[in-house]
């Protein structure tokens, strides 16, 4: 029923993308559509690699939690403490946690904070690239290098950043239609520029390496139980342009209401994404595209990533709803 659901999303919206779902590493729902390369007529498979966008910052957030449990850094240190270029009067008192759920005031580096750190939410995409510079300080390794080892810990064996990739199966970044796709320049190597940068939006993966990742995360495999608590936490609150109202964590946007969902989208120029992860039933929802008309504005580029999490967060419901209603206490008729 879900998959006939999800398939009519794709024939709607003509749908250029890859879409996964999983109950634990169960495949429940896998579609690929289109072209990873519109000039080539490429298509789409399963080891096409896609550049994911603010997915990455969760990455991000991981790195800088367990340099923690390393005893390297705590989140309620001073990111002035690691770098000069934060020891000015308006930067001083900025905590890394103030960095990992946008609450410190920062907009881009070197200029006027919004507002008091700690006081409000506003995503900065420099706040996560400042991360990246504190991981890079305590561990003496390039921000690619420590993600590489993460990935390999994990077993991400087709993910990498758009600096180091050396891969074939990289899905190109497009504009406009299916019709009239006009590609990106220079991918996947400019996310590593100034206006994007790796740790807020330069990685690369596939369906199934996110899938390997939400059940490593969200099973306890990464983080000690006391620091994934930390990550999931809501720490801040941010009303999404697209998706809504929300609760942050550290680099994880989590779902206010029912069901339970951790969460976070994606958008780089030509390539919006979305990844899902619903505690409860264990399942991962993932879906990965790399064409938007932007000239329609980034509701209409994200309606079918919104249909689908709008589909199975009503389906995750239902389950959970089931269960409970299972696990009830049944009523005697033979007495």
């Amino acid at each position: 029923m879900v998959g006939q659901q999800i398939d009519s999303i794709f024939k709607k919206y003509n749908f250029n993308a890859s879409v996964g779902i999983f109950r634990d590493s169960i495949p429940i729902y896998r579609k690929n559509n289109g072209y990873s390369d519109f000039v080539n007529k490429t298509t789409i498979d399963s080891n096409t690699v896609f550049a994911i966008g603010s997915i990455s910052k969760q990455f991000t957030a991981i790195l800088i939690l367990l340099q923690m449990e390393q005893g390297k850094l705590s989140v309620n240190d001073k990111v002035s403490h690691y770098l000069p270029e934060f020891q000015t009067k308006e930067y001083e008192n900025i905590l890394i946690s103030q960095l990992l759920n946008h609450t410190s005031g920062l907009n881009n580096v070197g200029g006027k904070l919004m507002f008091k750190s700690g006081s409000d939410f506003f995503y900065s995409n420099d706040g996560f690239n400042t991360l990246g510079k504190v991981v890079e300080k305590v561990t003496g390794k390039t921000f690619d290098k420590n993600v590489q080892e993460l990935f390999k810990q994990v077993g991400m064996k087709n993910s990498s950043t758009g600096n180091i990739f050396e891969g074939k199966d990289f899905a190109g970044a497009y504009l406009g239609d299916i019709f009239h796709p006009e590609r990106i320049l220079n991918m996947p190597k400019r996310l590593g520029e100034k206006n994007i940068g790796i740790p807020a939006g330069g990685i690369l993966s596939t369906i199934k390496d996110l899938q390997i990742w939400n059940n490593a995360l969200y099973n306890g495999k990464i983080l000690k139980a006391e620091t994934f608590k930390q990550f999931i936490s809501k720490s801040a609150e941010r009303h999404h342009p697209v998706f809504g109202k929300m609760g942050y964590g550290y680099g994880i946007m989590l779902n206010i209401g029912k069901p339970i969902a951790y969460f976070h989208s994606g958008y780089i120029k030509g390539a919006p994404s979305l990844n899902i992860y619903y505690p409860e039933s264990h399942t991962s929802v993932i879906i990965l595209s790399n064409i938007a008309d932007e000239a329609k504005g980034k509701n209409a580029i994200f309606r079918p990533h919104i249909e689908i999490k709008e589909l199975t967060g009503a389906i995750e419901n239902v389950i959970i709803d089931m269960e409970k209603e299972m696990k009830k206490p049944q009523p005697d008729n033979y007495k």
